[in-house]
């Protein structure tokens, strides 16, 4: 005789969750969790992420004071009876927000490595980093877990030459990064600055992708119009005298537009008012306007 479709519905429930039904439920090792005090929780020292944005948290602890903690945090079990997150430090601090005293979470038994590599990897997989967060996380898997890059693109599950163009982030000036960080500029903005030989140049074309809010393909193109030109017709920023820096910040200010300046090996030279449209002649002619009146 054949069971009722509503028993074996049942079984497969019970299957996917990996849960035998004899006198009791019993979760299998794998997936069981734990209820942990909060109080006997602590964030990871060398957790990658170190910025939480503080509305998103208490939108989060919102949501965890009306349905609970969905996903259980992931944590490694210390010595002195504390336990250390691996993932999921977000979720604890929002469930602190919340006021909650206890959470669900899983408990690993890993060494200090193992560990580092758990958050990394975890940390990488989150969709809000930027590109510098990933690209610094991924550093740090070689550096500190002795991973090549081949080995890298495997555990983190991106092709090897997508983390050669992360890493190859960590060597643009600083400010180019900060850039990134804060969304000034994306990844494809700041691959094409990589191409850049001179530091001066590549700041004085984030100045212009910032201002100017240039496309990623006008980047590439200006890098290649930059490549084609003659390194003498031009003498780079670094090579001004103070007062040559000082005077284009003070028209850059004035006119609110890019401002040049070329120089000869004579000394001769000229200034250049850069424009990309109509209006933005009118605009100059407004400032000279306003300079008669």
């Amino acid at each position: 005789m054949n069971k009722p479709k509503t028993e074996r519905l049942g079984r497969g429930l019970d299957a996917i969750f990996e849960i035998e039904q004899v006198n009791a439920p019993v979760k299998s090792k794998s997936n069981a969790f734990d209820e942990i005090e909060i109080g006997r929780i602590i964030p990871n020292p060398n957790q990658p992420r170190t910025i939480f944005d503080e509305e998103l948290l208490k939108e989060l602890a919102e949501s965890i004071s009306t349905l609970g903690v969905i996903q259980p945090i992931t944590v490694k079990k210390n010595t002195d009876g504390t336990f250390m997150i691996i993932s999921g430090e977000r979720r604890f601090r929002a469930s602190q927000i919340a006021g909650l005293e206890t959470i669900p979470a899983y408990v690993r038994e890993v060494d200090d490595q193992t560990l580092i590599e758990m958050a990394l990897v975890e940390n990488i997989q989150r969709e809000d980093l930027n590109a510098i967060e990933i690209a610094l996380s991924l550093q740090r898997l070689v550096d500190e877990c002795n991973l090549k890059q081949e080995t890298l693109a495997e555990r983190v599950g991106k092709k090897r030459s997508t983390i050669s163009n992360y890493l190859r982030l960590l060597k643009l000036p600083e400010e180019i990064q900060l850039a990134i960080r804060e969304d000034l500029v994306s990844m494809g903005h700041a691959r094409a600055l990589i191409n850049v030989e001179k530091r001066a140049d590549q700041i004085a074309i984030l100045k212009k992708i910032i201002k100017q809010k240039l496309s990623v393909r006008q980047v590439e193109e200006l890098v290649k119009k930059l490549a084609d030109s003659k390194p003498q017709a031009t003498i780079s920023d670094e090579e001004f005298p103070e007062s040559y820096t000082r005077l284009v910040e003070y028209l850059e200010k004035f006119f609110n537009q890019d401002i040049a300046i070329k120089k000869n090996a004579k000394g001769k030279g000229k200034i250049i008012i850069e424009f990309n449209s109509d209006e933005e002649i009118n605009q100059i002619l407004e400032t000279f306007e306003k300079i008669k009146n």
